[in-house]
């Protein structure tokens, strides 16, 4: 873990690069320095069928889903939301200049007794960070 779902409404198609606000949102993980690198998963929703607000057209959405493990302190969690929701947020500056789209980021924490995970991915990149 961690592992982002974004789900955005169909309407941002064409204004926002979905396959480059992704990576923003995997490098803004890597930045922070609290998730190990072999974990991170960014993964997007395109939402067909959506009503906002008060049902007006153009209006639009990027919700942002962020699931990690446990572990880590309060501060440490919020540090390191803040640091994300900011940098995606910035990236979006020219998607709110029009003042019909909302954003929203939430953290949830997997509990362990009910999470199962099998990742070679993390040896895969130990192995290779060992090796040159």
């Amino acid at each position: 873990m961690p592992h982002f779902t974004i789900e955005y409404s169909a309407n941002l198609d064409g204004v926002v690069d979905i396959s480059a606000l992704c990576e923003v949102v995997r490098n803004a993980a890597v930045q922070t320095g609290i998730f190990p690198l072999g974990g991170i998963r960014v993964r997007a929703i395109r939402c067909e069928h959506y009503a906002i607000a008060d049902g007006r057209a153009g209006l639009s959405f990027l919700d942002i889903l962020l699931r990690i493990g446990e572990g880590r302190s309060l501060e440490v969690r919020q540090k390191a939301g803040e640091q994300i929701f900011q940098t995606i947020s910035h990236h979006l500056d020219n998607v709110f200049a029009g003042g019909r789209f909302a954003l929203s980021f939430d953290m949830q924490i997997n509990d362990s007794a009910t999470s199962w995970k099998r990742n070679p991915i993390h040896d895969l990149l130990k192995a290779e960070a060992n090796n040159g």
